[in-house]
């Protein structure tokens, strides 16, 4: 179709030709100029051109937003731009391209700025939260929290995490200096809830670093740092345990524990020197009064399978079954044992002992496992400990009847120097007289 000067009042009037699908009118004044118009009606201002010895179309918009003056103007531009060998549909995707890029700098730099440890901390959690176990959850929950909340057993309210303190300050500014003064200042109040925050806040940037958000705002780790680990010092050793001369009066006090599933719990904690956090999630399912054994969830594998025990299963048996766990709790909003330890420690207060962690009762069953010659290597496999040793890892592989038969010795001997007896006839258990 011939060209011709377009006009406001041309480009309007300007019809499809019937019978096409589309028809093209080219302006006189501004090379390249077109207008197309669609058998239905759809108008839109073109450019077209040759470029590289190829036909190169754009589609400038709407007439009803383009002014004719504004589209003859955008058409000189492109004529320019293919003159000089440019593509102005790369040129305009480079630019797209370019601006895209500054608001994602600016985006990142806003997140530089604002996001801070609380705020990480929270998608971090969520994010490992499946590989964690329930009292590792809450330990991330513990190590942050702002406290001020009431306690559940306690009139006072929750005091701050070690990490509180850091909590609200903004990733960036988590650098190596500011992690050394909040170590000098914790390491006078709490040095053992410290250690356990450093080990925590380490972890949490190391997976910063390898997050696609949040690498290019931790590119070094702050944690690590020599003063640090100085300043908070290494964890003493702990040698809280029963001695010999002392179950009897231990089994006697928690025999007397008002609450039976507490007594039970504390008693085969110790006949198992399990940890505690396994035991109490213990369920019905994985004891087998038939085959005496118990799936217990272990810290190194997914579960480890243990002897149960003449004792312990009179132990557990006499316990009321009220829903899927072997300690439970109807007031406890998990259904289960929370916390046993203030029992214990009334337990311990009431014998005359020393004082004695839960963790105690595990190191006990660990030593008094050897006056009876246990195989170091027997008693580590029934507490969960990793093999030591090439020869462990690798070639002794003991059926479950072999640490039965030294379990129930253990258990024999403690009960003995206790004064507990199995008074198998009666299917009860007392105290020997």
């Amino acid at each position: 179709m011939a060209k011709q000067n377009f006009t406001a009042d041309r480009v309007t009037n300007f019809k499809c030709v019937p019978g096409k699908q589309q028809t093209m009118y080219w302006d006189a004044k501004a090379p390249g100029l077109g207008l197309r118009v669609t058998a239905t009606g759809a108008r839109s201002y073109i450019f077209e051109t040759r470029l590289d010895s190829k036909t190169l179309r754009v589609t400038i918009g709407d007439p009803r937003v383009w002014t004719l003056g504004k589209a003859q103007a955008e058409a000189t531009r492109l004529k320019a731009l293919t003159d000089q060998g440019i593509d102005p549909r790369r040129l305009r995707e480079q630019q797209r391209a370019s601006h895209e890029a500054e608001q994602a700098a600016a985006a990142a730099e806003a997140l530089r700025g604002s996001v801070t440890l609380l705020d990480v901390w929270a998608v971090y959690v969520a994010d490992r939260s499946a590989h964690w176990s329930e009292h590792h959850v809450s330990a991330h929950r513990k190590i942050i929290q702002a406290g001020g909340e009431p306690r559940k057993r306690s009139p006072k309210l929750t005091e701050p995490g070690p990490l509180a303190t850091l909590a609200n300050v903004p990733l960036v500014d988590l650098t190596t200096q500011r992690i050394e003064a909040w170590a000098k200042t914790e390491a006078q109040a709490r040095p053992s809830s410290a250690r356990l925050a450093i080990r925590l806040l380490k972890a949490c940037l190391n997976w910063c670093a390898a997050h696609p958000t949040y690498s290019a705002i931790v590119t070094t780790n702050a944690t690590k740092s020599s003063k640090v680990r100085e300043t908070l010092g290494k964890p003493k050793l702990k040698h809280d345990l029963l001695q010999r001369e002392q179950l009897a009066g231990w089994f006697e006090a928690v025999r007397r524990i008002g609450n039976p599933v507490i007594s039970a719990y504390l008693q085969v904690l110790l006949l198992t020197g399990a940890r505690r956090e396994e035991l109490a999630n213990l369920r019905w399912v994985d004891v087998d009064f038939r085959w005496n054994s118990m799936r217990m969830k272990d810290k190194i594998e997914d579960f480890r399978l243990i002897p149960l025990t003449p004792y312990v299963a009179n132990v557990l048996n006499a316990l009321p079954r009220r829903n899927e766990w072997v300690f439970s709790s109807p007031g406890a909003a998990s259904g289960r044992l929370a916390e046993p330890r203030i029992a214990h420690n009334q337990a311990v207060a009431a014998a005359g002992l020393p004082p004695l962690t839960l963790h105690g009762l595990r190191r006990s069953f660990a030593t008094l496992s050897e006056w009876v010659e246990t195989p170091a290597g027997i008693a580590a496999q029934i507490q969960g400990h990793a093999p030591q040793g090439v020869r462990e890892q690798n070639y002794i592989r003991r059926p479950l009847d072999l640490l039965r038969k030294w379990h129930i010795k253990i258990e024999e001997w403690i009960l003995n120097e206790a004064g507990v007896a199995l008074c198998t006839q009666a299917g009860n258990l007392r105290l020997a007289v």
